[in-house]
């Protein structure tokens, strides 16, 4: 890997490690409201108790798509270090882990493809969160308060 890419591959890591914000939100709001449920779903309305289930249904998609962007995280840190010398190498490591399809040496996916795959992957992640968000707001907000 040339330094340009190892400077590509530390700057993504520092934005997932950034954006680990985004998944102690969601989970904090996915732990909430299940809370939330649990202690008060008798006395809840069918919005606010259907709001809240929502926010934990969602927490489960939140959980995956943080999953994912932690292992990017550290892969893409270790490519940075050089502890992973190179994609292929990656590529070797994950087939046999059975992370990834096997798939021909000739079609060794391009470092700008897999920025740009983590990118759409943290997209993706924040809009479920920002969902999260919206459903826990109007759960709150038509909560019977008498």
């Amino acid at each position: 890997m040339t330094e340009n890419e190892r400077a590509t591959c530390a700057a993504l890591a520092g934005l997932l490690r950034a954006a680990a914000v985004l998944a102690a939100w969601g989970f904090a709001l996915m732990c909430i409201a299940a809370l939330v449920l649990a202690l008060t779903m008798r006395s809840l309305s069918t919005t606010a108790a259907m709001g809240f289930g929502a926010v934990v249904v969602l927490g489960t998609l939140d959980r995956y798509f943080a999953f994912r962007l932690r292992l990017d995280q550290a892969l893409f840190a270790d490519l940075a270090r050089g502890t992973i010398a190179s994609l292929s190498a990656l590529d070797g490591a994950l087939d046999r882990l059975g992370l990834r399809s096997a798939q021909p040496p000739a079609a060794l996916r391009p470092l700008d493809d897999r920025v740009q795959g983590t990118r759409q992957l943290m997209q993706r992640h924040a809009i479920v969160v920002a969902c999260q968000s919206a459903m826990f707001l109007l759960a709150l907000m038509t909560q019977d308060l008498s």
